[in-house]
């Protein structure tokens, strides 16, 4: 769920081991999600962050429990608790419209860039509505790794084909797997 909080003062960058890696998880002072991704992309996070809160300052620590919980129980099994964690990302409308469409998809579920876009009304935007899906900062809790072509099979995620393929199947989801044929 979005939330509409003011530009954050201090971040606390937590780092959860996961199944698949490590993770990042960067949550502001009111324990609101503002940035996740893998550290084997911490540049590039960092890059986003800096550019996004340029006024803010980062520090390590852990995120607070309302953020870091959710997190562990998904990776223990618990598909669904990610629906708990707050949320805020900075994007244009359209990529706001996206990423808020993307937690429509329920875990277990998947949906193609072309039914992305239909369900935000511009069906002809499949290819925009692939680079909001791309420039999703809070990766995981805003689904973009539900998102697979046309004909069900896997397409690009930021974090890597494996980590797409091990969230799907982590979740219950169907998917075209071609590796695996």
């Amino acid at each position: 769920m979005p939330t509409t909080n003011a530009p954050p003062e201090a971040l606390t960058l937590d780092r959860l081991a996961t199944p698949i890696g490590t993770a990042l998880l960067v949550a502001d002072e009111q324990g609101v999600l503002r940035a996740f991704n893998w550290t084997d992309y911490e540049p590039a996070m960092m890059a986003w962050i800096a550019r996004h809160y340029p006024k803010a300052k980062l520090a390590e620590g852990r995120a607070p429990a309302a953020v870091r919980g959710p997190f562990e129980a998904y990776f223990q099994g618990d598909s669904r608790a990610l629906e708990a964690v707050r949320w805020q990302a900075s994007g244009t409308t359209f990529q706001l419209k996206v990423w808020e469409a993307l937690c429509s998809i329920p875990a277990g579920e998947t949906l193609s860039y072309a039914g992305l876009a239909e369900r935000i009304g511009r069906p002809s935007a499949v290819r925009a509505v692939g680079l909001a899906n791309g420039a999703n900062p809070v990766a995981v809790v805003v689904p973009c790794h539900r998102v697979i072509g046309t004909n069900g099979s896997l397409t690009g995620y930021g974090g890597g084909l494996p980590r797409k393929r091990w969230l799907l199947g982590h979740e219950g989801a169907s998917f075209k797997d071609r590796l695996a044929a």
